[in-house]
């Protein structure tokens, strides 16, 4: 299958690839987000990966699906994977129209949700961002407390 991921980043490349050495399939990756103005770049694929930052609306939706301007060949698009549990980004029912079978990442670690909780809790407690935005603060006007 020939897929373009969007908002791809180098740690996306490296998971997606090592995975794919299995299955085979052919991964594009693009930078920018899908959304309206760049679903030109979903043209002659079969499926789309995206993220939780791009817009699946019905407009995009269906601009992927349709032919696109000075191509003789339809856009084939039959998947949209998620890497993300949500998919509020996208419109189910018109992808449901247009015969799309939309994927998604079923669940998060609980123990990776977990951690990021006792993270934040020791970030407020420990005064973490108070401390970073002052130490930003200091670099910017000059100010170093061993010179003092």
């Amino acid at each position: 299958m020939k897929v373009a991921v969007f908002s791809a980043k180098s740690y996306d490349r490296q998971s997606l690839e090592s995975v794919n050495r299995d299955y085979g399939h052919e991964l594009v990756y693009f930078l920018p987000n899908l959304e309206i103005e760049t679903a030109k770049l979903a043209a002659g694929f079969t499926g789309i990966c995206v993220f939780v930052n791009d817009t699946l609306d019905a407009e995009t939706l269906r601009a992927i699906a349709s032919k696109i301007s000075g191509s003789k060949s339809e856009n084939d698009i039959k998947l949209i994977a998620l890497r993300c549990t949500g998919f509020n980004n996208v419109d189910l029912t018109v992808a449901k129209e247009l015969g799309i079978t939309v994927v998604r990442v079923p669940a998060y670690s609980p123990y990776a949700v977990a951690e990021h909780a006792v993270g934040l809790i020791l970030t407020l407690n420990r005064k973490f961002h108070r401390k970073t935005s002052i130490n930003a603060e200091s670099k910017k006007y000059g100010y170093n407390k061993a010179r003092q």
